[in-house]
């Protein structure tokens, strides 16, 4: 079968360049929708699981669905951390930090609105166990003293938490004396002091999660049966990123399906704007399309040469609404953790996936808008074309 050439259908895109970019706006418009959402749900899924370690390992009170929920009594820390197998730092230490965590309430900078923060008491170790953070002013806390480090995101966006400011929660004043760059993770929206402080102020008796390095992580699933049997401890023990990966997935899912819903809702109306145009284009050309007839071009032709059009068409919008949509990447924004109710600073992430899926959802539009006229186009007889013509 003899086909259109493809520089004929770009030709008629663009001699009715107007039309064409009012319905390629309207589906950049849905397509912008779309690839923000895909984005945003990336973010926040790569912010959490960034910020676990393959190598380390969480341990929390079973049934816990976040560290905030979980309680480990000093007694089932000090079993944890007397198993074999805990690697150690170049002094012999063990690589092992028992943490507290609790939600405190603060007023945004901007807005002055109450959100929640993340406090985490921690260890020298703790700051070990985490290579991505680093201390980029000030320095880092002292232990036993009043003393906390905010990450940026706290730093930047909560009245009282930049460095040399002094925050009150917990009955006492507590001094910022640095502010430490997680590398995009969640614990850049977390404030940590030290553990024991944070125990006494908060009235904790237990901890909230024990985090420690393995010698070897081949041991992972046997010394992971040895604690979630032993009696005493109640406990479940996961690797740091799966951990954290769990925690996205219910807020990352939900944005998700948000999002594709109003994507979805909003496409209906592009698809109708693509399927007008294809029609005001078909119904314009009727000798056209008659004379490709005679010259020997086939209906299968004809079809597929409209249905190009319309392709063509919402390609164009895709790539243009990708492109806006790109440019969130340069946005930074923060949202609730339906897992642990506090705040969390995050970034739209691009991936090629996405760029993938986005296109695709694009032409998907297009061949949907596209196919009632092409159809029509190509069940048209010839000699009523030149006739009309």
């Amino acid at each position: 079968m003899k086909a259109v050439p493809i520089n004929y259908i770009a030709r008629n895109l663009w001699v009715r360049r107007v039309t064409t970019l009012l319905t390629a706006g309207g589906m950049a418009l849905v397509v912008y929708v779309f690839a923000t959402v895909l984005m945003m749900s990336e973010g926040i899924r790569a912010t959490l699981v960034a910020t676990g370690q393959p190598d380390n390992v969480i341990v929390l009170r079973k049934g816990a669905g976040a560290e905030i929920n979980s309680g480990i009594s000093r007694l089932q820390a000090a079993i944890i951390e007397s198993q074999d197998g805990i690697a150690t730092d170049e002094t012999g230490r063990a690589l092992v930090t028992k943490e507290p965590v609790v939600l405190n309430n603060l007023p945004k900078r901007d807005s002055g609105k109450p959100a929640n923060v993340t406090v985490r008491g921690t260890t020298p170790q703790g700051l070990s166990l985490r290579p991505q953070v680093r201390i980029v002013e000030g320095r880092m806390f002292r232990p036993g003293t009043s003393e906390i480090v905010t990450g940026r995101a706290v730093a930047s966006g909560f009245r009282n938490a930049g460095l040399g400011e002094t925050l009150r929660f917990a009955g006492r004043e507590w001094v910022v004396v640095g502010v430490f760059d997680a590398g995009r993770t969640g614990f850049d929206s977390e404030i940590w002091g030290d553990a024991d402080q944070m125990m006494q102020a908060f009235r904790r008796s237990a901890f909230s999660s024990v985090v420690f390095r393995l010698a070897d992580p081949q041991r992972f699933e046997a010394l992971k049966k040895l604690l979630e049997e032993e009696p005493r401890l109640q406990v479940e023990m996961k690797r740091e990123d799966v951990f954290y990966a769990e925690q996205s997935q219910a807020l990352a899912t939900f944005i998700s399906i948000l999002g594709l819903t109003l994507s979805i809702i909003f496409s209906i109306g592009a698809v109708v704007g693509a399927t007008i145009t294809m029609f005001a284009s078909v119904a314009s050309r009727v000798g056209e399309i008659g004379t490709l007839r005679a010259l020997g071009f086939r209906r299968g032709a004809v079809l597929v040469a409209f249905l190009g059009e319309a392709l063509l068409l919402a390609l164009v919008g895709g790539v243009i609404g990708l492109a806006g949509a790109s440019l969130m990447q340069a946005v930074s924004l923060s949202t609730t953790n339906f897992q642990t109710f506090s705040e969390i600073a995050f970034q739209f992430k691009l991936t090629p996936a996405i760029v993938v899926q986005t296109l695709l959802f694009s032409l998907a539009m297009g061949f949907v808008g596209g196919f009632v006229p092409a159809w029509r186009a190509a069940r048209m007889k010839i000699v009523d074309c030149l006739r009309a013509a």
